[in-house]
């Protein structure tokens, strides 16, 4: 079930998104996402519009959006990786907004191929400079095909 993220379950997230940005993020030191920890749960989730998804009462993937356009974050639960979770944000997400934009890092190439797969397409290169690896940008227009 995807639904809207509650206030009262900020600290089950940020559990969440710490986990699953380490598994996803290995080419990067842990310490630096301990050390985003705090930004994220009082600058960017609260500025976001994030929705999770909700298997046997727990959050197994979600999604955020800021000003209406750029995917801050998108992540399942490794054990639930595959199994279309991401898929569904993805779409649920997208009859919400007709434009969207975001930023990957070049070495997660299977999110790279997973917004390849969604339609996104590489728009520029960007460099990281907090943790000095590359990045894409990337998009997807309502409409567009690849």
């Amino acid at each position: 079930m995807i639904r809207r993220l509650r206030l009262d379950e900020m600290d089950e997230l940020i559990e969440f998104w710490l986990a699953s940005t380490i598994h996803a993020h290995p080419f990067i030191s842990e310490r630096y996402w301990h050390e985003s920890e705090s930004i994220v749960r009082n600058v960017y989730i609260p500025q976001s519009v994030t929705w999770v998804y909700i298997e046997n009462g727990k959050i197994v993937g979600f999604i955020s959006v800021l000003d209406s356009l750029f995917i801050g974050a998108l992540f399942v639960s490794e054990l639930f990786i595959g199994k279309g979770i991401g898929h569904a944000l993805m779409e649920h997400v997208k009859t919400h907004y007709s434009a969207l934009s975001l930023e990957v890092y070049q070495k997660n190439h299977r999110a790279v191929h997973f917004y390849h797969h969604q339609g996104f397409r590489i728009e520029e290169s960007a460099w990281q400079t907090e943790t000095h690896h590359p990045t894409w940008i990337m998009s997807w227009q309502e409409g567009e095909t690849q």
